[in-house]
């Protein structure tokens, strides 16, 4: 199973060539990670998810540009969900074609400490249908 959101590009995410900047495609995949893991996750019960997760590592392979006023569509799914990080797997679709692959690591933390915590039962029930692999860790 995969989450699928669609995203809209603002005026603010072009460049001066007139298609998104590099670094504003990495907000394309913030927001629709944010439909996901704070809007769908929250509805789920999986809310601590809201409370503090960081991204660790990030790897983005741009395949084509991505213009103004063209529907925008981020699918994610899990590469890994292990006992204290998940990897998100991402394509950013335009008109239907690849634009974008990326993937990144994310870490829940403790909001009071912001020390890496493990994830919980819940958590790890939201997210395992996602998965994209044969096992979880």
């Amino acid at each position: 199973m995969r989450f699928v959101t669609d995203v809209h590009v603002r005026w603010s995410d072009l460049d001066v060539f007139g298609h998104v900047n590099n670094a504003r495609t990495l907000t394309l995949l913030e927001e629709a990670r944010v439909d996901w893991l704070f809007d769908a996750a929250a509805r789920s019960g999986a809310d601590r998810l809201t409370r503090g997760v960081v991204v660790s590592r990030l790897t983005i392979e741009y395949r084509r540009a991505i213009g103004h006023g063209v529907p925008v569509t981020v699918s994610m799914g899990l590469a890994d969900l292990a006992r204290a990080s998940f990897t998100i797997d991402y394509e950013v679709l335009v008109d239907g074609e690849v634009a974008v692959v990326a993937s990144s690591v994310l870490v829940p933390v403790d909001p009071d400490t912001f020390r890496p915590r493990r994830l919980d039962d819940v958590e790890r029930e939201f997210l395992a249908p996602y998965l994209t692999s044969a096992d979880a860790s």
